[in-house]
């Protein structure tokens, strides 16, 4: 950014912010032992692909170097939601995995220069007796932070479990502080 751009208040969008995306395996003991919580086995990367012509070639090639082209091999679906965002849904058990997973799409996609595009990672959580789905741990990845998203019905969420969560992985996690900032994600495709 230059000097012009600061006088005018201008600024550069971020770029995702990826070292604390790591802490969550480190969090899986604390979400188990104290929230009676594991990884439901599904995980997403939400992204808004480039829109025109001249990028559709682009946004094959990210397609390609992730292996979207055989889903079967790679673990990995695309999935386009009702706001027309693109979800890279990871299919695999732990969080080891889906982390490694989930920084490597949102490493192609910085590569191919359209990091400030990446939204967020969401991790999903389940009850571990019966496995029944119980929420999401959602990486604001512009932000470096966690926050947890609990539907408990269609359009509620359920803030004092939020709020319940926050506490219990505020020594793990790099929680989002701003509150503002915890978007509900309704429908989303994990």
């Amino acid at each position: 950014m230059g000097l012009f751009d600061a006088m005018l208040g201008r600024s550069k969008q971020r770029g995702p912010n990826l070292d604390d995306l790591f802490a969550l395996p480190g969090a899986a003991v604390t979400l188990q032992l104290q929230a009676g919580l594991g990884p439901s086995g599904h995980a997403g990367v939400c992204w808004k692909p480039p829109s025109g012509e001249g990028t559709t070639d682009t946004v094959r090639q990210i397609e390609g170097l992730l292996g979207l082209d055989d889903p079967s091999k790679s673990g990995l679906r695309s999935v386009v939601d009702a706001l027309g965002f693109t979800w890279l849904v990871i299919d695999a058990p732990g969080f080891d995995d889906q982390v490694a997973r989930a920084h490597e799409i949102t490493s192609t996609i910085s590569d191919q220069g359209f990091g400030t595009q990446v939204l967020c990672c969401v991790f999903g959580l389940a009850q571990l007796e019966g496995k029944a789905p119980a929420g999401y741990l959602v990486y604001l990845s512009k932000r470096g932070s966690f926050y947890p998203f609990i539907p408990s019905g269609p359009q509620v969420r359920d803030n004092e479990e939020e709020l319940r969560l926050l506490s219990l992985l505020s020594a793990d996690l790099p929680i989002e502080q701003d509150l503002s900032k915890w978007m509900a994600l309704w429908g989303l495709p994990l």
